[in-house]
């Protein structure tokens, strides 16, 4: 195929992804929407007990799947992952394709970099769901946000497949942006996580009873929800460390100097500090639960700020990576 079909498959691929997403998307929402609501059992708290800290034992947990919902609730949760599955390896195939067209990596501008962001995101998620079937009802809040992501990246951020320009033309850029990709993947799912939490505990500390929302109470409990934020985070961590790290090095070749506070390198260290205040937040007592969850929030918002307004809006020297 020459270089014009290879761009034009992996448009149509995009297409094609954010098409198959968006089924997934109703299927999750078919099988939260006429599942059976979970049974919960008030649990005895002690007094003085911290407020944020689930109050009810929720039998619909990861390990524990709903397995008393009816045979065709089930079958839309089976079609929901199909249609992700189908949905990521189409996704997966928009880069490929992109590269071959290109003949590099294909994360050399905002357009590439974000759509191989939401596709670690998506793997990220089928790998939890699939180690942890109860986690598959996070699908709708999950896949929704991905699909207005691909949506708003195809409308905004998209450019024609050309060479790198001369700034990127170096090794780095297979360590330091690969990097970075998964890292930004990872926290966008840790990020849902924290989210979800936030809602799931309110829930939970209302009694969760029969007046409340049917859809918060199908999703996973808190307890769950906290964990997998805080599992998240704790692998997307180190990568993103190694990131920052390894952007420095780049820095240092390229410019002569391993920091210059340049916009770029000034959001991604604070990224950095936010997710390292998450972290020891999820372990301090008085800021586990609610408190650590919005700082996990917060630490999303700087990743999306870095990425758009950063890239877009302020003048530095990353500015290549933008839409022109």
């Amino acid at each position: 195929m020459t270089a014009d079909q290879l761009s034009g498959l992996s448009d149509t691929l995009f297409s094609t992804s954010v098409g198959l997403y968006s089924l997934a998307v109703v299927a999750f929402c078919a099988q939260l929407a006429f599942g059976r609501r979970p049974a919960t059992a008030r649990a005895l708290v002690g007094a003085g007990a911290p407020a944020d800290e689930p109050t009810a034992l929720d039998t619909h947990t990861p390990d524990t799947p709903a397995l008393d919902d009816p045979p065709a609730v089930r079958r839309w949760g089976q079609l929901a992952m199909l249609l992700t599955v189908l949905g990521a390896l189409t996704h997966a195939g928009v880069l490929v394709a992109r590269g071959l067209a290109v003949d590099r990596l294909p994360w050399g501008n905002m357009y590439e970099f974000a759509t191989a962001v939401v596709l670690v995101a998506v793997v990220a998620f089928v790998v939890l769901a699939v180690r942890s079937p109860g986690l598959r009802h996070l699908g709708m809040f999950v896949l929704a946000p991905v699909v207005v992501s691909l949506v708003a990246i195809g409308l905004f951020l998209y450019v024609e497949g050309a060479p790198l320009v001369a700034a990127l033309r170096s090794s780095w850029l297979a360590v330091h942006v690969t990097t970075a990709i998964l890292g930004f993947g990872v926290f966008f799912v840790s990020g849902i996580a924290s989210v979800l939490y936030l809602v799931r505990s309110r829930f939970e500390a209302r009694g969760g009873d029969a007046s409340s929302s049917r859809l918060v109470a199908r999703i996973p409990s808190a307890a769950t929800l906290d964990r997998v934020a805080h599992r998240t985070a704790v692998f997307g961590f180190p990568i993103w460390t190694f990131a920052v790290i390894a952007g420095a090095i780049w820095a240092e070749s390229a410019w002569g100097r391993f920091w210059g506070w340049d916009p770029k390198e000034t959001w991604a260290f604070i990224a950095w500090v936010v997710y390292a205040a998450y972290l020891h937040a999820r372990t301090t007592a008085g800021w586990r639960g609610r408190p650590a969850a919005w700082v996990n929030v917060v630490g999303l918002g700087v990743m999306i700020f870095n990425l758009l307004y950063v890239n877009m809006v302020s003048s530095g020297l990353h500015s290549y990576g933008g839409v022109n």
